[in-house]
C-alpha cells in the first residue's frame, strides 16, 4: 500500500502555496534549472557520437566515454532532484505531483546503470554497449518529456495563482 492517502495520484495542483514558496527560495529550484539543460547537452552530444561509432564503426572511445559523462550527469541531477523534491514536498521520492516522473526515473536510472555494469564486466561487446545506450536514452527522452511537461503546467497554474491573487487584491 502506498504511504499517502491520495492513492492511486490524483489530478490536482501541482504545488500548494506552501509548497511553491519552498520551490521558490530553494536553491535547489535554481540547481535543478542548470543542470537539466546541460544533461540535455551532453546528451545530445552523446547521442550523436553514439550513433556514429553505430553508423561507422569509429569513435568507439569518445562514444563510451560520452555515455559515462551523461550517465554521470543523470546521477547528479537525481540526487540533487531528490533532495529538491524532500526541500519542497517533503519526501526524496514518489512525492505525489511528481510520482509517475518518479517512477519512470528508475526505469532510467536502471538502464544507465546497465550499461556502466556491462561496460565494468564486459557483459556486452561495444556495439551492445551502444545499443543498450540508445535504450537507457529512449526512456530519458520520455523521462525528459515528462518533466518538461510539468515544468510546463506548474508554469501555467502560477500564471492562474498570480492571476487570482490580482483580482482578489
Amino acid at each position: 500500500m502506498h504511504p499517502d492517502s491520495q492513492w492511486p495520484p490524483q489530478s490536482r495542483a501541482l504545488y500548494t502555496p506552501e509548497q511553491r514558496i519552498r520551490r521558490d527560495a530553494s536553491v535547489w529550484t535554481l540547481v535543478q534549472g542548470v543542470l537539466a539543460p546541460v544533461q540535455f547537452l551532453v546528451f545530445l552530444v552523446s547521442l550523436a557520437l553514439v550513433l556514429r561509432f553505430l553508423a561507422t564503426g569509429e569513435g568507439e572511445q569518445a562514444a563510451t566515454v560520452s555515455v559515462v559523462i551523461k550517465t554521470l550527469t543523470l546521477y547528479a541531477i537525481m540526487v540533487t532532484g531528490c533532495i529538491w523534491e524532500k526541500v519542497v514536498f517533503g519526501r526524496y521520492l514518489f512525492a505525489p505531483a511528481f510520482y509517475w516522473e518518479d517512477v519512470f526515473s528508475m526505469l532510467v536510472l536502471a538502464l544507465h546503470t546497465a550499461y556502466l555494469a556491462a561496460l565494468a564486466t564486459g557483459w556486452l561487446d561495444a556495439r551492445g554497449l551502444m545499443w543498450l545506450a540508445l535504450a537507457a536514452y529512449a526512456t530519458y527522452v520520455i523521462n525528459a518529456g515528462q518533466f518538461i511537461y510539468k515544468l510546463r503546467m506548474a508554469r501555467l497554474e502560477s500564471g492562474r495563482v498570480d492571476a487570482a491573487i490580482k483580482v482578489a487584491a
